[in-house]
Formats: C-alpha cells, structure tokens, sequence
C-alpha cells in the first residue's frame, strides 16, 4: 500500500476515494461539479473547452507520488515519495473504480433539492478525466495505457504534468486530449526556490518537455500558477519559454 492507513484515512477524510488494490489511485469530486450539480457555476474548462463540470471525473493514477515540492501546493507533500514504489493496478481497474467512487459521492445530491435531476443522471457516465488530482500522473508505469483506455470508453483526456519526464511524454502512443505543462518560474533560479525539485537536472527536464510540446498533435496549453511577490517578474523569460512551447493555449491562474 502507497500510504499508511493513517495517511489514507486523513485523505479520505478530505473527500479523497482511493481504488484498487494498491492504494495509488483515487478520484475526488471537484468544486465545481459540485456546482455544476444545483446550477451554481462551471469550471472554466467547461466555458472554453466544451467540457461539462457535471460529467468531469477528476482523479489521479499517482497520488503519492511526485518529483517536486512546490511551496504553493495545497497538498500534504510529507508523504510524498519521488519514485514509483511497489505494485500498481491496471488501467482498467483505475478507470472503473474512480467511475464508481465519483457516483457514489454524488448519490447524495438525489436528496437534494436544489439539484439538476437531469444533470444527476448524466453524471454517471462521466466524459471527461481530469488526470490532475494529486501527484505527478506520469510516474504511474502504464500512463500511455490509461490514456488509451479512458479513450476506448470515450471520455475525453486532460492531463496536467510537471514536465520532468520528457521522455516518457514523448514516447506516448495514446496523446491526451489537452497535454497541461506547469510552468511556475521564469528561470532556474526561481524555480529552484518555489518548486523545489527532488531530483537533478529538473530545469533542463522542463525545457526539454516545453521543447517536446510543438510536436504533440493535441492540443498543449501552458498553465502558470502566479504567487505574489515570488513568480510575477521577468515576463520577458516566460515569454521565450512560451515561445520554445509554442502551445495551443497559455493558461495563468492566481494562488489563492
């Protein structure tokens, strides 16, 4: 098992399902599919990329694992191991205990008043994964394999990364629907101090993805958490690191 069941119980405790056997994988229900449910807001993916918040499956194949200790995670990064450790479930089974996990944690908005019955019901058959909740997704061994296979059950793919694996990106036979970089820092140095690597030669790992990302043929988008007074400078280098992406989309977004 990935995490003690002390560390699982607390994650659970947070609205986390773990599936499988091995304790790696899990799905949470996201704010705005909550939303989305009585008719309160949608996510923005929803407003620019057609992806229903009702039917987004928000999850993780490697939630106890990632190569970075970002100081503006708001995630419990004490437990975090920097490489895959042990055994790890099958795609298929991923897939179908996060479908399952996602229902059951949306069964008690049919109680509800406020709640869109129609959108209840399709909700159970989400379309879309957002493979981005917890952990660095690519670490898992078969990722290529979950890509193909939420494919095979028509969901559409958006996988968010750090972009330490290059070679691994790169090597995917099955290409996400929309491949999401984290880009956080303009140069080394302030990557250094706000992302705090684990592993040697993590800056010249990322370049290599943003180099990669012109010849994925889906769609690429940069996406930029801004920390005031820690990432908001030097424009001018994110701008040639863009420029190397040369993405579909830049995405930049405020920690709050």
């Amino acid at each position: 098992m990935a995490f003690t069941k002390e560390e699982q119980a607390k994650l659970e405790y947070s609205g986390y399902r773990f599936v499988g056997e091995h304790g790696h994988a899990a799905a949470k229900i996201c704010h705005w599919t909550r939303k989305s449910m009585v008719n309160e807001g949608v996510c923005y993916k929803e407003q620019f990329y057609g992806v229903q918040s009702h039917r987004c499956l928000q999850m993780s194949p490697a939630v106890p694992f990632c190569n970075q200790k970002c100081s503006f995670c708001w995630r419990d990064l004490s437990q975090t191991r920097i490489e895959w450790e042990g055994e790890y479930d099958d795609p298929k089974t991923i897939i179908e205990g996060a479908i399952k996990a996602q229902n059951n944690l949306l069964c008690g908005f049919g109680g509800n008043k406020k709640a869109d019955k129609k959108k209840l019901e399709e909700s159970k058959k989400p379309t879309n994964a957002a493979i981005s909740l917890a952990g660095e997704p690519t670490l898992y061994p078969e990722i290529d394999e979950l890509l193909a296979e939420f494919h095979r059950q028509d969901f559409t793919t958006f996988l968010v990364s750090n972009g330490m694996y290059w070679e691994k990106l790169g090597s995917l036979e099955n290409e996400p629907t929309q491949l999401y970089v984290s880009l956080d820092a303009p140069n080394e140095k302030v990557y250094k101090e706000l992302c705090n690597p684990q592993i040697n030669d993590a800056w010249s790992n990322l370049n290599k993805t943003l180099e990669l990302m012109n010849s994925f043929n889906s769609r690429t988008a940069i996406r930029i958490t801004s920390v005031k007074g820690k990432n908001m400078i030097n424009t001018d280098e994110y701008a040639k690191l863009i420029n190397k992406a040369n993405p579909k989309f830049v995405e930049v977004k405020a920690y709050m």
